[in-house]
């Protein structure tokens, strides 16, 4: 009776395992399709090796398997479709998007801090390292010993010495 009861348990177990995975497969989506035109395609790649995805942050927009990533291709497709050249479409996602889009943002004034700011940052370290190891030297005194204390400590030595040889 108890192994039929198990066995019973089991089962419902294993069914109620896979009746809460039942939800999971609605949240798979549709592959994205291969491109339609491989020059589009390449071209699009080109574009978006130098673009940076802003949900991933790090990653190319020709990595990333972000919606936002997903969109930004879509709409590249859709500017090479029109004749755009590369530089109208570069500039259409700036205007929309900001520099922070770009892997290299041009130099500007809005730009100086994310180009120069960590040499900045690096030269005003090394100078308070210099400062402050220059002003812990003054701090360190040259302590000198009496004759009185140099005998001492030679005696000890001496003392220390003999009972070694002992």
């Amino acid at each position: 009776m108890a192994r039929q009861l198990n066995g019973v348990v089991r089962a419902a177990g294993f069914v109620l395992l896979l009746l809460l995975l039942i939800p999971l497969t609605g949240w798979s989506k549709e592959a994205i399709p291969v491109a339609e035109d491989p020059e589009i395609e390449k071209r699009m790649l080109a574009l978006t090796m130098d673009l940076r995805c802003l949900v991933c942050q790090n990653e190319p927009i020709s990595d990333s398997r972000a919606e936002f990533s997903n969109d930004i291709r879509r709409e590249i497709r859709e500017q090479i479709k029109a004749n755009k050249t590369d530089e109208e479409i570069i500039q259409f996602l700036v205007d929309r998007y900001g520099d922070f889009i770009l892997y290299n943002p041009p130099v500007k004034s809005t730009t100086v801090m994310l180009w120069f700011g960590p040499a900045i940052l690096f030269v005003i370290a090394l100078g308070a390292l210099i400062v402050h190891l220059r002003r812990r030297r003054v701090q360190i005194e040259d302590i000198s010993l009496s004759q009185e204390q140099l005998e001492t400590a030679e005696a000890l030595l001496n003392e220390e010495k003999k009972g070694k040889n002992v």
